[in-house]
């Protein structure tokens, strides 16, 4: 079963020289790679988020076998949707689904189903699969799109990723997409998109949750990074801090209504 892409030419480009010119363009000077958890990366356009989101990849040592969680755009498919095998295609190639992960998830519970509907016309994990590919090489994942839904509900999908993490004994990297607030001024978007990354950094999903309630703020990834935070916790993660920040006005120099991304690293 091979997912063909529905971002490329779009979001990033088709063509696999262009695809790395740009990739390269954005690559910072940073010092060595670091060991991490996991990570969590915006899913814009490249000309856009792609800064945030190379930097951020750029910073952490490669990893084979990752778990995304992304947003679900749409409103496709399952709540918590799991596309269990074959792979997805991207310019330079593709990348294999770890169905041995997949099928672990599956297994230990029924909130996290098998759909593919929901990936199909979905954006915000392909987008993320070039990236990590030029710097990581290559490496097997599973995509699981979420939906919004209760706080309770992001913790009992947590308790079922790390069910079967722990039963395959292997270290898995975690990805959660994300853009944060969208489409408002610069300075209230700034404002809004502080208090997020402070719950991140805190490690605080249900602080997450409800400043997103509270405060009106319009992030897509609220539910995947809900349950990253929550699955990285029980994992033994300490530790997360920001990488890079920007806003949409910072590289299309359009202030009056931006949207927010932040990349993360959690250690």
């Amino acid at each position: 079963m091979t997912r063909e892409p529905v971002a490329s030419g779009q979001f990033y480009p088709r063509r696999t020289k262009d695809l790395e010119e740009i990739i390269q363009r954005f690559t910072p000077r940073i010092p060595a790679p670091v060991a991490a958890r996991g990570i969590i990366l915006p899913h814009a356009g490249y000309v856009y988020s792609g800064p945030v989101a190379v930097a951020t990849v750029s910073q952490v040592l490669a990893r084979k076998r990752i778990l995304i969680l992304g947003p679900n755009h749409t409103g496709a498919g399952a709540k918590f949707a799991l596309w269990p095998g074959g792979s997805w295609k991207i310019p330079s190639g593709a990348v294999a689904i770890d169905t041995d992960l997949a099928k672990a998830i599956l297994a230990r519970g029924d909130l996290i189903r098998e759909d593919i509907l929901a990936h199909t016309d979905e954006h915000s994990i392909e987008v993320e699969l070039p990236i990590l590919h030029h710097f990581f090489g290559d490496f097997k994942f599973v995509p699981i799109a979420c939906k919004i839904e209760s706080l309770e509900a992001y913790q009992k999908v947590a308790e079922q990723i790390c069910a079967a993490v722990k039963s395959i004994k292997d270290d898995i990297f975690f990805v959660a997409s994300t853009d944060l607030t969208h489409y408002e001024p610069d300075p209230a978007a700034r404002k809004k998109d502080r208090a997020v990354i402070e719950s991140i950094v805190n490690l605080d999903e249900k602080g997450l949750i409800d400043k997103v309630r509270q405060m009106d703020i319009s992030m897509c990834g609220q539910a995947p990074v809900a349950i990253f935070i929550a699955c990285l916790k029980e994992l033994g993660a300490r530790k997360s801090y920001v990488a890079l920040y920007q806003t949409s006005g910072d590289t299309g120099g359009d202030y009056s209504s931006v949207v927010g991304y932040v990349g993360m690293v959690i250690k």
